[in-house]
């Protein structure tokens, strides 16, 4: 049911995204990965604007992406409702309850593909950005045994420059793993490296916009 409802979202809303977003969409290395996520994984990226979730759905047109959702998008009874039937994987920040890792868990046994914004909140205003990500998604990916797919995204939304969105390779945790440190160490260093690979796409992506520019103007 959740796959059904997510395709729907997509046909009848493909236009209007497309007037709205105009997204323009990048690659690491498209042999590599493209749009289409294959098996099992976990995609990533910064977090720019409560539109992130709106573009990405479009973006990663091919499969349903389970995004883990904090608790203050389910407060209205409608977009509640909607995120649930989306599949959305609900987590309250303000409590001690940690099933969405065993509903993400499952999610990802059962060969789907779970979103996870690592920084765990928007940033304020004069932050820098990214944010520190939370190591809970690298616990994931190495419980899981999973892929990690990164994405980064510029955030304009609603403008007249066009919202642009780069893909990375895939990301192995298992192949960062320092067997030489204890698990705690690993999570953090890893976690770090995450963080360090998606500003290096956003700054991959701000050089093929500058490049682009350069050529629009010859």
């Amino acid at each position: 049911m959740i796959g059904f409802f997510n395709w729907f979202t997509k046909i009848t809303g493909w236009l209007a995204q497309k007037l709205c977003f105009r997204t323009k969409i990048y690659y690491e290395a498209k042999k590599v990965q493209g749009r289409h996520v294959r098996g099992s994984a976990i995609v990533i990226s910064n977090h720019t604007s409560v539109y992130d979730y709106a573009v990405f759905l479009f973006v990663l047109f091919s499969r349903t992406v389970r995004y883990q959702m904090a608790e203050v998008l389910f407060k209205k009874a409608w977009l509640r409702n909607f995120l649930k039937a989306m599949g959305g994987i609900f987590v309250d920040r303000n409590s001690n309850d940690f099933s969405f890792i065993d509903k993400s868990q499952d999610v990802l046994a059962k060969g789907g593909v779970v979103g996870v914004f690592p920084e765990g909140r928007l940033p304020k205003e004069g932050e820098a950005r990214p944010l520190e990500f939370k190591p809970g998604v690298t616990q994931l990916a190495l419980t899981a045994n999973v892929p990690i797919i990164p994405l980064y995204t510029n955030g304009k939304y609603f403008q007249k420059e066009r919202a642009r969105v780069i893909i990375g390779k895939p990301i192995y945790v298992s192949e960062l793993y320092d067997g030489t440190q204890d698990y705690k160490t690993n999570l953090e260093e890893i976690t770090k490296k995450l963080r360090k690979r998606i500003v290096e796409l956003g700054n991959e992506l701000e050089g093929k916009i500058k490049n682009e520019k350069k050529e629009q103007k010859r």
